[in-house]
C-alpha cells in the first residue's frame, strides 16, 4: 500500500545548527526561506513537524551547504 520513507534522525539538530551558524533569529531565517511564519521553524528544530523538500532546499541555498550533507545522517553539515 503506502510507502513510508525513512526519516533523517539528526535533521532537527542540523537545522538549528544552520541557524545558529548564520546568526539570525527564527523570524529571521523564516523571512529568508519564505516560511509564512517563523512557529514553524521551532517545530522544524524540535522535530515536531519535517519541513518539506521545498523548504530544506531553501535551508540549503541560504547556508550554502550541500542538501546531501544536511539530509543524509551519516555526513556532518560543515564536511
Amino acid at each position: 500500500m503506502g510507502y513510508k520513507r525513512p526519516r533523517p534522525v539528526h535533521l532537527a539538530a542540523k537545522l538549528l545548527r544552520i541557524r545558529q551558524a548564520l546568526n539570525l533569529s527564527q523570524s529571521e531565517l523564516a523571512e529568508r526561506l519564505n516560511v509564512r511564519e517563523y512557529p514553524y521553524i521551532s517545530k522544524y528544530e524540535l522535530d515536531k513537524n519535517e519541513p518539506p523538500l521545498a523548504v530544506i532546499l531553501a535551508y540549503a541555498r541560504v547556508s550554502s551547504i550541500p542538501l546531501e550533507n544536511i539530509i543524509d545522517d551519516d555526513l556532518d553539515l560543515f564536511d
